[in-house]
């Protein structure tokens, strides 16, 4: 079992990458904060079943979080890391510094537009700024054919598609399902922080996007009806705090009134200190 190579600088990383891409090798790229688990994982397959070359990043970008987030807690192994790419032979780990991403007087970044505004962005200003920043930076180096993202952060996906579209980038964007664990609960690094009733607790989450479901089935048409539904479920954790529940279109993420074709439904709640969001396509009945 060969470790990953692991790269640090930015310079070597480009580098490393226009010499694969002569070569003829197609690159495929995970990009990720570390912290990895099964979902992570099945990005890294992904990758592997369509190129010849797989770059996992781990880089914990500062620039994402706000202020009074987690950035100093969130949880950090480069090892353990190392090691569950080096199981899945995974050849080039791009691990940069601050310094390398953000060097002395940066000062230049990716203004996103409405499909950045509201949910996350309305709940995390900034956030989206610092991602679609730091992905087109590492799009930059890492000069990938296909990178891959989890669908579990639904609307990141959005704004780095609409990036790409945008600012002409010639990489292609690959959407992969979310990976839930057997109780429903959706895959994150942040799960590690929930206590144990807390984590029983958090499957409030999937239990509500699947009451979503099975009254849309049953022919409830009303959006706001079902949303209420779903804060209710919610809040019979008492401690619970959501910041939102919306059904939307999956493309725009603007909230839908009737539901006479598929949705997204998107929440974010707090339990603790601990911050999940999650969601899900719900389809109609005659879809």
């Amino acid at each position: 079992m060969a470790m990953p190579t692991v790269i640090r600088s930015a310079q070597e990383m480009q580098s490393q990458s226009r010499q694969l891409r002569r070569a003829g090798r197609r690159i495929g790229f995970v990009p990720t904060m570390g912290a990895l688990h099964e979902g992570h994982l099945s990005l890294v397959r992904a990758a592997k079943r369509e190129c010849e070359e797989v770059v996992v990043s781990i880089y914990v970008n500062p620039t994402q979080f706000g202020r009074g987030e987690d950035f100093e807690r969130y949880p950090r192994n480069l090892e353990k890391d190392l090691e569950l790419l080096a199981d899945l032979d995974v050849p080039w780990v791009f691990a940069p510094t601050d310094s390398e991403m953000y060097p002395t007087g940066f000062d230049t970044w990716v203004e996103v537009g409405r499909m950045a505004q509201p949910w996350e962005g309305k709940f995390r200003p900034g956030h989206f700024r610092g991602v679609a920043t730091v992905v087109l930076k590492l799009f930059h180096l890492v000069e990938p054919d296909i990178a891959y993202f989890g669908e579990k952060d639904y609307q990141q996906l959005l704004v780095v598609r609409q990036m790409v579209r945008d600012l002409n980038l010639a990489v292609e964007i690959r959407p992969c399902p979310t990976v839930r664990e057997p109780d429903g609960l959706a895959m994150s690094s942040r799960n590690q922080y929930l206590s144990p009733k807390e984590r029983e607790d958090a499957l409030v989450l999937y239990r509500s996007l699947c009451l979503a479901q099975e009254r849309v089935r049953a022919g409830e048409k009303d959006a706001h009806a079902i949303a209420v539904a779903m804060r209710e479920l919610i809040s019979s954790v008492p401690y619970a705090q959501i910041d939102y529940v919306a059904l939307v279109d999956p493309e725009t993420l603007e909230e839908v009134l009737t539901i006479d074709r598929p949705v997204q439904a998107l929440l974010a709640v707090r339990l603790g200190s601990t911050r999940l969001i999650d969601n899900m396509r719900i389809v109609p009945p005659s879809e």
